[in-house]
C-alpha cells in the first residue's frame, strides 16, 4: 500500500482497530499527529540510550573484564576472551528481533518495547552485580556471557520502527537530513560512556576502580534506559503511529515469506554500509585495547581524545545529511567507502607513529566515521515493499552489525598482535570493497524526489 501519511492537518480521524492474535490494541494512544521533529527526538533518545549500554560494555571489555574475569591468562589473551563474549550480542541480536516481532504480533508494540528495554536494562545492570572469577570461578564467565546475550536479544527487540517512520514521512528533499538524525545517538552514547569511565579512572586508584568503580556505569545505564523507555512509548503509542501499522507500512511480517521476496535487499543492505560498520569499532574499541596493552599513555586522557573524536563524528553525521540530500545517499556512501579504503592504508603508520600518529588516526577516523555512518542506517529501506519494510529494516540492521562490526575488535586485535597492524589495514579495506560491491549491485539506493 502506498504511503499516504502526512504531518500536520486539523482534526482527528478514527481508524478501525488492528486485530492481533490477542485482540489487543493500545487504547491510551495520544490523539493527533506527530511531527518529524518529535520522531527525531525519540529516535535520538532511544539510540543514545542503547549506544550508552553498548559502549559501557565495550570499554569495560578492555579495561576491566580481562583482569576480573580472565585473570588466569595474560592481558592480551584476556582481552581477546572478553572480545569473544562481546561478539555474542551481535550473534543474538537477529534472534531477538524475530522473537520480539512475534511478541508484537501476539500482543502489541508497547508490550514488545517495554519488555525489550526492561530486558536490556536488567541485563546491563546485572553485570554490575556479577561476582569475579576469584569468587565464583568459571561460573562468573558463564554469567557474563548470559548477560551479554541478554543485551543482544534486547537490542534486537528494541526496534520500534521510528527510523522507518521518520524516513517515510520526511520531506522528499530532506530525507538524507532526517536519516542522519537517529545516527547521532552513537556519538552521544560514546561521549557519555567514555566520559564516565575517564572520570572514574582519574579519581579512583586502580584497586578501587577494579573493585567497585567499574560497576557504577552499569547502574547508570539502567536509569538511562528507564528515561528512554518513556520517551519512546510516548511516540509509539500515538494514533498516527498506529495508522502506519494498520496500513502495513510498519508492521511485522512473516520472515520466511520476506526472505524469499526481499532476500536480495536484506543482503545488499547489510553489505552496503560494511565499510562504516567496520570502521566503527576500529576507531572506538580496538585502539583503546591497543593503547591499553602496548602504550604507556594515560587511558583517561586517551578516552578524552576519543570523546573529542566522537564530537567530530557528530558534526560529520550532520554534514552527511546535507551531502546526501545534494548528491544522493548511494553516491555519498560510495565516496566515503573509497575514502575509508584509502584511510585503511595509513593504519600501521599512524598507530605506530607515537602519540601524534595515534591522535591523527583517532580524529581522522572519527571524522570519516561520522560522514559515512550518518547515512549507513536503512540504506535500502526504500527498496523494500511496504509490508516488508518494518521487519526488513530491522533484520538489515542486525546483519550489518553482525557482519561489519560484531567481530571487528576481536579480529583487529588478534591480527595486529600476532601478525602486525598491516592486517588491520587489510581488514578495513575488505569492508570498503564490500560496500562498493554492494552499492554497485543496487543503484536504487540513491534516493530521488
Amino acid at each position: 500500500m502506498a504511503n499516504t501519511t502526512t504531518f500536520g492537518g486539523n482534526g482527528r480521524v478514527d481508524y478501525p482497530p488492528r486485530h492481533t492474535d490477542s485482540g489487543a490494541r493500545n487504547i491510551n494512544s495520544r490523539d493527533g499527529h506527530i511531527a518529524p521533529g518529535e520522531i527525531a527526538i525519540g529516535v535520538v533518545i532511544g539510540r543514545a540510550s542503547e549506544y550508552f549500554d553498548f559502549f559501557v560494555y565495550a570499554i569495560a571489555s578492555v579495561l576491566v573484564f580481562p583482569s576480573i574475569f580472565f585473570p588466569f591468562d595474560g592481558r592480551l589473551e584476556g582481552t581477546l576472551y572478553a572480545f569473544t563474549i562481546f561478539a555474542f550480542a551481535f550473534i543474538a541480536r537477529p534472534f531477538g528481533t524475530l522473537a520480539f516481532m512475534y511478541i508484537q504480533q501476539r500482543f502489541n508494540r508497547e508490550t514488545k518495547l517495554t519488555l525489550a528495554l526492561v530486558l536490556l536494562g536488567a541485563s546491563t545492570a546485572s553485570i554490575a552485580f556479577l561476582p569475579t572469577y576469584a569468587t565464583l570461578g568459571p561460573l562468573s564467565i558463564l554469567l557474563l556471557s548470559v548477560a551479554r546475550v541478554g543485551q543482544g536479544v534486547a537490542l534486537g527487540g528494541s526496534w520500534d520502527g521510528l527510523p522507518s517512520l521518520l524516513a517515510l514521512n520526511a520531506p522528499a528533499n530532506k530525507r538524507g537530513w532526517y536519516a542522519m538524525l537517529g545516527q547521532l545517538g552513537a556519538p552521544v552514547g560514546f561521549i557519555l560512556a567514555a566520559g564516565l569511565f575517564s572520570f572514574l579512572l582519574s579519581t579512583l586508584d586502580n584497586t578501587d576502580f577494579l573493585d567497585w568503580g567499574w560497576r557504577y556505569p552499569f547502574y547508570v545505564a539502567f536509569a538511562i534506559n528507564v528515561v528512554a523507555l518513556f520517551a519512546r512509548l510516548r511516540l509509539v503509542s500515538t494514533t498516527e503511529y498506529s495508522r502506519l501499522l494498520d496500513e502495513r507500512e510498519l508492521e511485522p511480517t512473516n520472515v520466511i515469506e520476506m526472505s524469499h521476496s526481499q532476500g536480495r535487499n536484506i543482503l545488499i543492505g547489510a553489505l552496503a554500509a560494511l565499510a562504516s560498520y567496520a570502521l566503527f569499532h576500529l576507531v572506538t574499541v580496538f585502539p583503546l585495547s591497543w593503547i591499553n596493552l602496548y602504550s604507556s599513555r594515560s587511558i583517561a586522557d586517551f578516552l578524552q581524545l576519543q570523546m573529542g573524536g566522537a564530537a567530530l563524528a557528530a558534526v560529520g553525521i550532520v554534514i552527511s545529511g546535507l551531502i546526501a540530500d545534494r548528491f544522493g545517499r548511494r553516491s555519498t556512501l560510495g565516496a566515503l567507502a573509497v575514502m575509508i579504503g584509502v584511510f585503511s592504508g595509513f593504519v600501521p603508520m599512524l598507530m605506530d607513529g607515537g602519540a601524534l600518529g595515534q591522535n591523527v588516526f583517532i580524529l581522522t577516523g572519527f571524522c570519516l566515521l561520522g560522514l559515512s555512518y550518518g547515512q549507513a542506517a536503512g540504506a535500502v529501506t526504500a527498496n523494500f515493499e511496504a509490508k516488508y519494510r518494518y521487519t526488513g529494516a530491522a533484520l538489515t540492521s542486525d546483519l550489518a552489525w553482525l557482519v561489519g562490526a560484531g567481530f571487528a575488535p576481536l579480529v583487529a586485535l588478534g591480527l595486529s598482535a600476532h601478525f602486525g597492524l598491516a592486517y588491520v589495514s587489510l581488514y578495513l579495506l575488505s569492508g570498503a570493497v564490500g560496500s562498493l560491491a554492494a552499492l554497485s549491485l543496487n543503484r536504487a539506493l540513491e534516493i530521488r524526489d
